[in-house]
């Protein structure tokens, strides 16, 4: 007699297989900045720019407080659940602006939302390290108080390799990973992934760091690209490309042929580096829209990238499942017998109608329960009946 089963989805298409399935009782999200979402309506920025994004919002974060963070963050997280997040691993700025308000709200909505997702909280520095004193000792606190991992910035500190350095004395002080925002910019004038790159092998810390944006890879030749690459899968680095966020800010000093400001995201899945894709910021003056469903930086990264063939477009797919699942580390992730049950059950045929068609989402499944069930229904009232 066989085990009894909670939820059975007879008749499943997965990802890598062509044939029907049943499967008996997942979306992955690996950069966000929960704490400074839906912010348009009290920051103005127009000139568009990294800096003045960095700017508008220091200012507003001297008025960020538990309840304000809270709130904000709980409305986006609910997109994301719905969109099928099951795991998610949020940016928390930490530094002498803000104390360790966010991080107070995010421990308490980490607990409030394990039902539905896994919330990775971390402890990030902004404003930088050394040119902004006290900060080192706030991150200390964070991780102390419970934040998952630590983050670093260091093309916004005064000094990068000392930031660098930092941020890896307290990952390895901690026994935890490390997350940076790097190399942000048009023009090869930072490629401090050389230095992370070889920091993480000395700490031993490969599998556990990885890099965001890194745009500026984009911006060297080929066979430059090629050798920065090396440096990056030798290390273990993991890349999170954030579509929305680099075209909103990148090019932004071009007047012909704009850069579309991506990291070259074939060249790295070539070489063997995972790569994730998501959202970074909704709505504030790092990118003003946003709806927190990760469907939507396959479509984009499927244009900028020039990603259009079905198995490019599987491959964008698995950008927003089974790489960053493999950035966060999460244990027992995946489709395959004995796997955690965290599934997300998308109304398609196939793996590349995903990042294709962006199709509605009917069932996400969190830890063998259903923690959202969606129904649609459209009448063409303009045909005759």
């Amino acid at each position: 007699m066989s085990d009894p089963v909670d939820l059975l989805l007879r008749g499943a298409r997965l990802p890598d297989r062509d044939d029907l399935v049943d499967i008996a009782i997942a979306g992955e999200r690996s950069h966000i900045h929960l704490d400074k979402v839906l912010l348009t309506d009290r920051v103005t920025a127009t000139a568009g720019t990294l800096e003045e994004a960095i700017r508008v919002t220091g200012q507003a974060k001297r008025g960020f407080t538990v309840e304000d963070i809270t709130s904000r963050a709980r409305r986006v997280l609910d997109l994301a659940v719905r969109a099928g997040t099951t795991a998610m691993r949020s940016h928390v700025e930490v530094d002498p602006l803000v104390g360790l308000t966010g991080i107070e709200a995010m421990l308490a909505l980490r607990a409030e939302y394990a039902p539905a997702l896994d919330l990775q909280l971390c402890a990030f520095a902004q404003e930088g390290i050394v040119q902004a004193p006290g900060t080192e000792g706030l991150l200390r606190r964070a991780l102390s108080m419970g934040a998952d991992l630590v983050g670093g910035c260091p093309y916004n500190d005064s000094d990068a390799i000392e930031h660098i350095r930092i941020v890896f004395g307290l990952a390895t002080a901690f026994g935890v990973d490390a997350d940076f925002h790097v190399d942000f910019s048009d023009e090869p004038e930072h490629l401090h992934v050389r230095e992370i790159a070889a920091q993480t092998v000395r700490a031993g810390w490969q599998g556990r760091v990885a890099v965001g944006h890194l745009t500026e890879l984009a911006a060297v030749p080929g066979f430059r690209q090629d050798e920065l690459v090396a440096e990056i899968a030798g290390a273990g680095l993991g890349v999170i490309c954030l579509p929305a966020t680099d075209l909103y800010l990148m090019g932004r000093q071009d007047e012909l042929n704009v850069r579309r400001g991506l990291t070259p995201i074939k060249r790295l899945l070539n070489a063997g580096v995972p790569v994730a894709l998501a959202s970074n910021n909704v709505r504030n003056a790092f990118t003003p829209v946003g709806t927190a469903d990760l469907a939507h930086m396959t479509f984009l990264a499927a244009l900028a990238a020039h990603m259009g063939t079905p198995a490019e477009l599987r491959a964008l797919l698995a950008m927003i499942t089974t790489h960053p699942a493999r950035l966060l580390r999460l244990a027992d992730y995946g489709l395959t017998p004995g796997s955690r049950a965290d599934l997300v059950v998308w109304d398609c045929a196939r793996a590349e109608d995903v990042a294709a068609t962006l199709p509605a989402r009917t069932l996400v499944v969190k830890r063998g329960r259903v923690s959202v069930e969606a129904r649609h229904e459209t009448v063409d009232r303009w045909r005759a009946p």
